[in-house]
């Protein structure tokens, strides 16, 4: 089972594309896997503007579907919808630490990004919690995710075996994080990563001229002043989106001799990324523009894979309940 999702705080982008929706292109055709749209975890910093999270639930759906996840294959389900999710999370509260919660680097990074200084939102601090309930409900044993979120799914881990060793049986399995080869994906302006909340985002719905905008301008070799000058590759943007998004490594390798040798300019690289970029998010863009226009379809997507979702987060809660000894008004009836 894999399980992955998003935050419906905006469009999806880039980064995700490279990130996490190639390998789940390719997952949907070897695995059982549900795609998670986790509204309840976009409130933990976005909570003043709940509007936000709930008008960018059906943009993340569209994403999905235009880049080629099929509905029949793979479960798109809603998390605030699943109220086992909730109660996953409260149990599993008791089996870790605030200091642990602070020690994770992955929440340790956002807490700083965000500035929050102390007066971090408690959901905030416990969305480990929160994604280790959501893993663990849907018994995922693939969990594809960024380099940066890797501590999340240890966390996760143990969270699970505190729970096995108080049930005193295997209640609960690990998961293994799936993490692409090629990291993480720089933002366009070549500072930390691509995010929304950055605005270095080139969003999976980009038009041609706002794509044309993006790359013309990236930053490449600040000491690459003329064509004739030995260029830089390592943390040149250019490069570094040419390796994730040209399938043409041949090609790619001998632009980056000859950028190295001197003799190239910045430009004759940047038509290339801009038409591989072109060529990348055309057919994308096209699709969602298609099925923007069925909003009803996109709801019934929602709604059919969040009730496949409701049968499986409530039995594995149920059977977590069980293995902590927890009281059941209805067991007797079962």
């Amino acid at each position: 089972m894999v399980l992955t999702g998003d935050r419906p705080t905006g469009a999806l982008h880039l980064g995700h594309y490279a990130g996490s929706l190639k390998s789940r292109l390719a997952l949907q055709d070897t695995h059982d896997q549900t795609l998670l749209v986790a509204d309840t975890q976009a409130l933990t910093d976005n909570a003043d503007d709940p509007d936000k999270v709930r008008r960018n639930v059906l943009e993340v759906v569209l994403d999905y579907l235009a880049v080629g996840i099929d509905p029949t294959r793979t479960t798109i389900a809603l998390q605030s919808a699943l109220p086992a999710l909730a109660e996953l999370t409260l149990l599993y509260m008791n089996f870790v630490t605030v200091a642990r919660l602070e020690r994770n680097p992955t929440i340790k990074e956002e807490i700083q990004a965000r500035g929050f200084g102390r007066d971090i939102p408690a959901g905030f601090l416990c969305y480990p919690v929160s994604q280790a309930a959501d893993i663990t409900a849907f018994r995922a044993g693939v969990v594809p995710v960024g380099e940066d979120q890797a501590p999340l799914i240890e966390q996760t881990n143990e969270i699970v075996r505190r729970i096995n060793r108080q049930a005193g049986r295997p209640v609960l399995t690990e998961a293994q994080a799936l993490i692409p080869t090629m990291g993480r994906l720089p933002g366009a302006d070549g500072k930390s990563k691509m995010s929304k909340s950055q605005g270095n985002a080139i969003p999976l719905s980009a038009s041609p001229e706002q794509i044309q905008a993006a790359v013309r301008g990236m930053y490449t070799d600040p000491g690459h002043l003329r064509a004739a000058d030995p260029g830089r590759v390592e943390g040149n943007v250019v490069f570094t989106y040419l390796d994730a998004f040209d399938e043409d490594h041949t090609e790619v390798e001998r632009l980056k001799a000859a950028y190295r040798a001197g003799g190239l300019g910045d430009m004759v690289v940047k038509r290339r990324l801009d038409e591989t970029l072109q060529a990348l998010l055309a057919p994308i863009r096209e699709r969602r523009a298609q099925l923007a226009r069925h909003p009803d379809y996109l709801l019934e997507v929602l709604r059919q894979g969040t009730e496949r979702a409701r049968a499986v987060t409530q039995l594995t809660l149920d059977e977590v309940r069980a293995g902590l000894g927890l009281f059941s008004l209805f067991s007797a009836s079962r």
